[in-house]
């Protein structure tokens, strides 16, 4: 067996396809119950990687992990865009009619918001993983219960797909982050992920924002987060993508000037193709 990667979730979640695209399937995958998990289990270097969702173009950010990301501090190596179909998964034989429960990860049910209100007489309970909802049904037998997941939880899991693409949005994609202890040279690298804080004064953000444009610098994400105990101070996270290493270079000397707190958390090559 090759690499050992951290996942959250069960055999045929959505998070061990993104590690199969990523690295093939020549890897093992090892299960745990919460992110938090996968980032202990980094950190005591039981696992070669992590591959963590970070955000859905539905759901949006996972916003918990951003903060496992500041408080463990690995490198980003690498990301992986998922399309992501979700499907009602039940045991052969059941039929729609007979579902009085579904449950899934609450990504997914939000994910499926417009199917799910049609079938208001039905409880939508929410679980720690969608592939672990398909177990779950397959395992107890249940007849009176379906699972949101994907097509890989059905084929692993032996479940009907009652309905298939139940998906809200049809063009729904995960973006994943593949995580390290290490820090891996990337001759190619063409994106990076940024963290920093600003000084409390007017425009100290759209000068930062400005360094980046002023070298032609694509920033593709900004999200932020409070610092934890400071009233009106955040960690500000942005990806940002160049063509030329000289005018990134150029940007991230630039930024340190107005910057607090500046980390680069990874350079790797930008891979969001679907």
């Amino acid at each position: 067996m090759g690499l050992k990667i951290a996942i959250q979730g069960v055999k045929a979640s959505f998070h061990e396809e993104a590690s199969f695209k990523y690295f093939g399937e020549d890897i093992e995958t090892i299960e745990c119950d919460t992110f938090k998990k996968t980032c202990e289990l980094l950190k005591q270097k039981k696992v070669d990687y992590v591959v963590m969702a970070i955000e859905n173009s539905i759901a949006g950010s996972i916003l918990p992990n951003y903060n496992l990301l500041r408080d463990y501090k690995f490198n980003i190596v690498g990301e992986i865009a998922l399309s992501i179909h979700q499907n009602l998964l039940a045991l052969p034989g059941v039929k729609l009619a007979d579902i009085k429960f579904i449950e899934s990860h609450q990504m997914a049910i939000r994910q499926c918001e417009e199917f799910l209100q049609e079938l208001p007489d039905v409880k939508i309970s929410e679980s720690s993983d969608t592939a672990a909802s398909a177990a779950k049904v397959a395992n107890q037998k249940l007849t009176d219960t379906a699972a949101i997941a994907g097509t890989l939880a059905a084929k692993t899991y032996g479940l009907n797909i009652l309905e298939a693409k139940i998906e809200t949005n049809k063009k729904n994609s995960t973006r994943f982050l593949v995580l390290s202890n290490d820090v891996e040279e990337q001759a190619s690298a063409n994106k990076a992920s940024l963290s920093f804080q600003t000084g409390n004064s007017v425009g100290s953000l759209a000068s930062i924002l400005q360094c980046f444009a002023d070298q032609n610098i694509n920033l593709s994400k900004i999200q932020s987060m409070p610092v934890i105990g400071k009233r009106n101070e955040y960690d500000f996270f942005v990806d940002v993508e160049w063509k030329k290493q000289s005018d990134y270079d150029a940007a991230i000397r630039k930024v340190l000037k107005h910057s607090i707190n500046f980390n680069i958390m990874g350079e790797y090559v930008k891979n969001d193709r679907i």
